[in-house]
């Protein structure tokens, strides 16, 4: 099978009609074949597909013919299985929910700093470095030295900012997210608060790791994405996580050596949250997704567990995220 291609993609423009750019394009990526997710809303749109080389361009084809979206860039990586269930098109209030509508990333946002000047910018001790992202992303890899918000979803990153905007006075602010788009809305929020010197990583955490060789790479760990790969590391390749079946919390190969760890059924943070009744009614389900492995066939929901086994990418991630932010990730 031929690897898929994985496009993330997404802008900030002024749409009247979001609604009726949704009904426009779900059936064009149906037809086409990706499988993903594809916010619409009056500030712009923001999406993540797959697909074969010819559906994924004939989809961005499209979204470049939508108002103000010529030219639209996108970045690219690459998965051995499907890493969606399905295809969705949404339309939502926001493209990524920050829940500050005096916010407009249209209007201002940090400077954008490519992969290779980011470097430079990691090895001046006068730049503060923001982490954008949930925690249970930043378990999973960040750069060193970054201020962790410790954040539950974005929508919670204003009221950080809040509590913390004092520390930063007088300091340069380099901020970082996954694919770009969160660091377009946190920059401009801080810019909106008067500081003026403020940057981000131009593409994301996704293009720097794309684009810098191993010697000159210095991020840490590897980069929690929302989809059936988990998680990516240098050069864009499908990492070593997976998700808890039970809370959907990212998952080390030494969590999975954890003694409380059970694939399909729970993880070390939640095995004592998980009750005997649920616990036996995922133990059954596991013993089904292992007859079919024994039997070569695949179980209805085996793509969502663990990557422990032939077959178990866990794809179903799709289903539990809105694209950019995914605040409906359950942890304990």
């Amino acid at each position: 099978m031929c690897a898929l291609i994985v496009a993330n993609f997404y802008r900030f423009v002024r749409f009247g009609n979001p609604e009726r750019l949704r009904e426009h394009l779900q059936p064009v990526c149906s037809d086409a074949g990706t499988l993903g997710s594809i916010i619409l809303a009056e500030e712009g749109i923001n999406g993540t597909i797959s697909g074969s080389r010819c559906s994924v361009d004939r989809v961005l084809d499209e979204v470049r013919k939508l108002p103000g979206c010529a030219g639209l860039p996108h970045g690219e990586s690459l998965a051995e299985e499907p890493p969606f269930l399905r295809m969705k098109v949404h339309s939502r209030r926001e493209i990524v929910t920050m829940g500050v509508p005096a916010v407009d990333p249209g209007s201002a946002t940090g400077r954008h700093v490519n992969p290779a000047d980011w470097n430079a910018l990691l090895e001046d001790d006068d730049v503060v470095f923001i982490d954008a992202r949930n925690r249970y992303e930043v378990e999973v890899g960040t750069f060193s030295g970054a201020i962790n918000p410790e954040i539950g979803s974005f929508r919670e990153f204003p009221a950080w900012w809040q509590a913390n905007r004092n520390r930063f006075r007088g300091k340069r602010i380099a901020m970082f997210c996954t694919g770009g788009i969160r660091c377009e809305k946190s920059t401009s929020l801080l810019l909106g608060d008067g500081f003026r010197d403020v940057c981000q990583l131009g593409g994301g955490i996704l293009s720097y790791l794309g684009n810098m060789p191993a010697g000159r790479n210095h991020w840490q760990g590897e980069c929690f994405v929302f989809d059936g790969r988990v998680s990516v590391g240098p050069g864009l390749r499908a990492g070593s996580h997976a998700l808890c079946y039970s809370c959907r919390r990212p998952l080390s190969p030494q969590d999975r050596e954890h003694p409380l760890y059970e694939e399909g059924i729970s993880c070390a943070a939640c095995s004592d949250r998980t009750s005997e009744a649920r616990r036996a009614g995922l133990r059954e389900r596991q013993r089904q997704v292992e007859l079919a492995r024994q039997r070569g066939s695949v179980h209805v929901g085996a793509r969502i567990l663990s990557r422990t086994g032939p077959g178990a990418a866990a794809a179903g991630a799709q289903g539990r995220y809105a694209t950019g932010d995914r605040t409906a990730l359950r942890l304990p």
